[in-house]
């Protein structure tokens, strides 16, 4: 349940006005809100009165939150905005750099960088009040900092603001996965291929009355692999969920990326596929499609039993050709770990590579303590952080090189 403190009411209440401003705010961090809900809290407000601290706080979450992704980005409004008496100061300074030894460098927390963007929307920062008793002005020369694109690519998915979601989902549907061709036994014609053709070479000399005027040469053939994406969709990776899924659409719409087909399925309690929506152009249409056609969006997870579902349906007409299979979850399940271990290892068999993206490899104290983890890690042939625009162009490297093991061989040695 979110911190919902006591409300303290100024001596002049403009109640309408602040939640009418409230409104303006939660739409402009993407919440559908129009006059008519804003009409509708006001009423209920009045209705409900302050007899409990929480009744505010649920009125206007009754009122405003139409979907379970809206439920982090109100909650870190309601926060700042009816709480904090400084909170202009506060999302100022936490949306500008941060100088070391001056402010607190802590990250911010799920859905709180939208919620003061969206707060601050139409304020410049020389109309901030400043008080000279609260701290102290300080100029700095920001002309040797990282450029906001390049820190762009080494964010956090879940700590992106709204237009850093958009600049993602833009430079994410650039970016391609090539891979290395698969040899295969059969042969091919090459005129100067490292092996001998007897067959082409006596078919010839057949035409010639029986004598060998030419060795025909021949080389193996070359295949592209398939490319299998499982991704989690739960409540703990939607965010990540929804922006891998733009770059999964640019995969699988890239020419001459070099994969021979693209399969992308979901889960979180049922496993679903949605290669099919992948095929659509508009990038909006797919995502779209593909998030109604997932009916568990940010519901529980069982990885177990829709890894289960996977191999028993799946498998054999996805994986036939040596595919490599990118598996995308933070490998929290509460589910029986021994179930879990053999359909791990029941895919590792089945797939050329199995890689695992895991969110939560970007923190540095990240330990296989979970025993979904516990399970499903020495399944897997390379285990890399997946959280970040820098760890999904990573991936191209992961699979060119199959004796890249990322993390593995760190966190196998602490189970």
């Amino acid at each position: 349940m979110p911190e919902t403190p006591q409300i303290q009411l100024p001596e002049t209440p403009q109640l309408a006005q602040n939640i009418t401003h409230f409104a303006r705010a939660l739409r402009q961090a993407g919440l559908p809100i129009g006059p008519g809900r804003v009409v509708d809290a006001v009423q209920a407000v009045a209705a409900a009165g302050f007899t409990s601290r929480l009744d505010f706080y649920w009125v206007l979450h009754a009122c405003f939150v139409s979907k379970p992704e809206h439920r982090v980005v109100f909650s870190q409004m309601f926060r700042l905005y009816w709480r904090d008496p400084q909170f202009l100061e506060h999302m100022m300074a936490m949306l500008m750099p941060a100088v070391r030894g001056v402010q607190d460098e802590r990250p911010a927390r799920p859905g709180e960088k939208r919620a003061a963007e969206a707060l601050l929307h139409g304020t410049q920062a020389d109309q901030v009040p400043f008080d000279g008793e609260l701290g102290t002005e300080i100029e700095f020369d920001a002309s040797l900092t990282m450029s906001a694109e390049e820190k762009l690519r080494t964010l956090d998915f879940e700590q992106m603001s709204t237009d850093e979601v958009a600049q993602a989902k833009r430079i994410l549907s650039q970016m391609t996965l090539p891979v290395q061709p698969l040899q295969c036994r059969r042969l091919m014609a090459a005129v100067r291929g490292p092996r001998p053709d007897w067959r082409r070479t006596l078919r010839d000399a057949a035409r010639q009355g029986g004598e060998i005027q030419s060795m025909a040469r021949a080389k193996r053939r070359l295949r592209w692999p398939n490319l299998v994406v499982i991704c989690d969709i739960s409540g703990s990776m939607s965010q990540y969920s929804r922006i891998i899924l733009h770059f999964l659409h640019a995969v699988s719409n890239a020419q001459g990326a070099g994969w021979a087909r693209v399969h992308g399925f979901t889960f979180g309690t049922r496993l679903t596929n949605i290669t099919r929506h992948l095929a659509q152009r508009d990038v909006d249409a797919a995502v779209a499609a593909a998030g109604a056609e997932a009916q568990d969006w940010e519901g529980g997870t069982r990885i177990g039993q829709c890894l289960h579902d996977f191999n028993r349906d799946w498998s054999r007409r996805v994986m036939g050709q040596g595919a490599v299979v990118l598996l995308i979850t933070d490998g929290l399940d509460r589910d029986d770990p021994v179930a879990l271990a053999h359909e791990m290892q029941r895919l590792q068999l089945s797939a050329r590579r199995l890689i695992w993206l895991n969110p939560l490899l970007r923190w540095q104290g990240f330990a296989p303590k979970a025993q979904g983890i516990r399970a499903m890690l020495p399944h897997v042939d390379s285990f890399r952080a997946g959280h970040s625009i820098a760890s999904l162009k990573d991936l191209a490297e992961v699979i060119s090189n199959p004796d890249d093991h990322g993390e593995k061989a760190r966190l196998m040695a602490q189970l």
